[in-house]
């Protein structure tokens, strides 16, 4: 293992830079798949206590990473533990469920001291510590586009979570929950949200040309929709705009068809897949057609993404539920337009959701007391009370479903992300509960993921490649790096 240190580590400055293409979050810092999502952090606190973890008068050691914010709350009578993260934001929701946990738990308190680094820098050095055996942090986020790598030490570096995770697994997503379990099958990261992928339709907009998005239920039926708002647009709003720096569309294929690139733990990568032949083949199509365009910049959630939705040049996209709060960070402006729903489907009875993005919360073998620090970061994510916190604080769709259901917070009339859309969020959550697919992410994840994001999808949808000599082109790549 040692020796792939040095590989690893430059794997995840290149997957960081990578990803700020593919995936990652505007306003993030260096941002990555998914789970950037409400993620826009708040401004470094620049007046972090005495007690900050940090070197003397603030200064950092040569070659250690900066931190952005450094705190330190809880029972100071209690088990001292550090944890770290990359989004201050969930470090303040972690806070604020440290507080519940200690008074609900007297005789098991906690003070943590919550440091929250850069996203490449925290990745990098919470790698070289496991692998040093020493200064890793009890607790740590990882960004599931990162969790290969760290779950790869699961033998040595990291304490299983399923003893901590038992009295709210009957509730949780399982989907999400395997999402960060190793080859030996055992959890090791607490989830931070489902990540359910849904339509975003511009109901106001498609009204306006006759338009009814709740009759769309395939993907024939998308186009369809879009034949008919070019004709009656003029050609000036296109339905959708296809990415060629993220995968997304990938993903939700392959949910639809039940199937997954990567082979899983146990077997090889295949991005030669029927669904991905289809949807990208579909793509192609529409580009021809003139009803989509290819996304600014590469995908929707980047500045130019944004400005494109606000400018009304497209109607829809699909993405997971955390882009909610993209809208009311960057485009306050279009509440009350959009709709939430179900993705279309290529055959009807197939899936129409899939999980994307993601943070899993690890407990490090390095930790002071790891059962205590698993039982703490298992409530704080997975409890009904953790979730209430995840939803109201961070505007993610949970992962105890036992919330789901409550009322009297997924349509509390005073929720900003109610407020926001059409659409209750939960309730399109409920409709397809038993449909949200998982796409494994494992060691080879993030090859498949540079080789579609810089060079099959531009081939495909900017230069009209061959779909099949596109992917049999990706294939030879990837299979060279198994």
């Amino acid at each position: 293992m040692k020796k792939k240190l040095l590989a690893t580590i430059l794997s995840v400055a290149l997957t960081a830079s990578m990803l700020a293409g593919c995936g990652s979050s505007a306003g993030t810092d260096g941002a990555a798949t998914g789970d950037a999502a409400a993620e826009t952090t708040t401004e470094a606190d620049a007046e972090a206590g005495d007690d900050a973890a940090a070197t003397e008068e603030g200064e950092v050691a040569e070659g250690e990473a900066a931190p952005e914010a450094v705190t330190t709350v809880g029972d100071p009578n209690g088990t001292h533990m550090e944890m770290w993260s990359f989004v201050e934001l969930h470090n303040t929701f972690y806070a604020s469920m440290l507080e519940k946990w200690n008074a609900e738990n007297p005789d098991r308190t906690i003070e943590i001291t919550f440091t929250t680094y850069p996203y490449a820098d925290m990745h990098t050095k919470l790698l070289t510590s496991l692998n040093a055996g020493t200064g890793a942090p009890d607790l740590c986020d990882v960004e599931v586009g990162q969790f290969p790598n760290v779950v790869a030490g699961m033998d040595t570096w990291l304490y299983p979570l399923d003893d901590a995770l038992a009295p709210y697994a009957a509730d949780l997503v399982q989907a999400r929950l395997d999402t960060y379990a190793g080859a030996d099958g055992k959890h090791y990261g607490a989830p931070t949200h489902v990540g359910a992928t849904v339509m975003y339709y511009n109901a106001e907009l498609l009204e306006s040309y006759g338009i009814d998005y709740t009759t769309i239920k395939t993907w024939d039926d998308y186009t369809a929709a879009g034949e008919k708002l070019k004709e009656a647009s003029n050609g000036e709003v296109m339905l959708t705009s296809v990415d060629t720096a993220g995968v997304d569309w990938m993903w939700v294929a392959m949910a639809e068809y039940g199937e997954d690139w990567t082979g899983g733990f146990d077997g090889s990568a295949n991005v030669q897949l029927e669904s991905v032949k289809n949807m990208m083949t579909m793509q192609q199509g529409w580009l021809d057609s003139g009803i989509a365009m290819v996304s600014p910049d590469g995908h929707v959630d980047l500045e130019a993404g944004f400005q494109n939705i606000l400018d009304s040049n497209i109607a829809s996209f699909p993405k997971a539920l955390w882009f909610m709060s993209r809208f009311l960070n960057y485009m306050p402006e279009e509440a009350g337009k959009w709709a939430l729903a179900p993705c279309p489907v290529f055959e009807e009875g197939q899936p129409r959701s899939v999980g994307i993005g993601g943070t899993g919360t690890v407990v490090t073998n390095q930790s002071v007391d790891a059962q205590l620090a698993a039982d703490f970061i298992s409530y704080a994510k997975c409890s009904e009370e953790g979730a209430k916190g995840i939803w109201e604080v961070l505007g993610f769709d949970v992962c105890n479903s036992a919330m789901w259901t409550d009322e009297s917070i997924t349509h509390d009339p005073n929720n900003e992300y109610v407020k926001f859309f059409r659409t209750n969020p939960y309730d399109v959550l409920n409709e397809v509960k038993d449909e949200i697919g998982k796409i494994s992410v494992v060691a080879i994840s993030p090859t498949i993921n540079e080789q579609m994001c810089n060079v099959t999808l531009n081939d495909v949808l900017e230069n009209k490649m061959d779909v099949d000599e596109a992917l049999q082109a990706a294939q030879d790549v990837i299979s060279l790096e198994e």
